[in-house]
């Protein structure tokens, strides 16, 4: 058997010994979760942290794009309308262009043609011959005593080649020295007809749009 003072000092240590310990695991498991609980926090402010920063960086991202994406369509829509403008301003310049050459070009053509004119008439006077043929088919032919007014120096020419005929419609030749050579007047009881070079080249250059005289050197 066991002593009782043994016995007794033995259950006072058991019991002291199971008393002594209960704190301990508590205490660890405290601080343990409040560690847990740290690191916990800390993660979810990390977490947090990088949530908003990635959420904000796109945001910005977005906002930036959508504002470059609209000020490079402002910059295109006004590049645009300055080239129509430019394109718009040379058509026109290069119609007036067109224009102007088409207006120079028949002021040559019309001074060429006067220039060429007034030296070839005295060279080839028999030009006159088909004007004077055309007024006698174009006059009413029961009309007499018509006179044909001519520059001295094509009444002979007139006569060889017309005599025939003018006599057969009772015209007759009358000198005129005002009456520059190549051109001629025929005047009838009821008609005029006015067939001088002046006249006639007038005529001319009015259907042309033009205003060069025919005494114009």
């Amino acid at each position: 058997m066991i002593p009782k003072e043994q016995l007794t000092a033995y259950q006072r240590w058991e019991m002291a010994s199971f008393e002594d310990h209960p704190e301990q695991p508590s205490s660890v498991a405290g601080l343990a979760a409040s560690e847990e609980l740290k690191v916990i926090h800390e993660q979810a402010r990390r977490e947090g942290y990088t949530a908003g920063l990635t959420e904000g960086y796109q945001v910005g991202y977005d906002e930036g794009t959508q504002s470059g994406l609209n000020e490079s369509r402002v910059a295109a829509q006004q590049l645009i309308a300055q080239l129509s403008l430019i394109i718009t301003q040379y058509n026109e310049e290069l119609a007036q262009a067109d224009r102007q050459i088409a207006a120079d070009l028949l002021t040559l053509a019309t001074g060429i043609a006067h220039a060429m004119l007034k030296t070839t008439l005295p060279i080839h006077p028999e030009l006159l011959l088909p004007v004077i043929t055309a007024a006698i088919h174009d006059l009413p032919a029961l009309q007499r005593n018509t006179k044909l007014s001519l520059n001295p120096g094509d009444v002979a020419l007139v006569r060889e080649h017309l005599h025939d005929e003018l006599a057969q419609h009772g015209w007759s030749i009358v000198e005129d020295p005002q009456i520059e050579a190549g051109g001629c007047r025929i005047e009838s009881n009821s008609n005029q007809l006015d067939a001088t070079l002046n006249t006639r080249w007038q005529r001319l250059a009015t259907a042309l749009g033009q205003n060069l005289d025919w005494l114009t050197p």
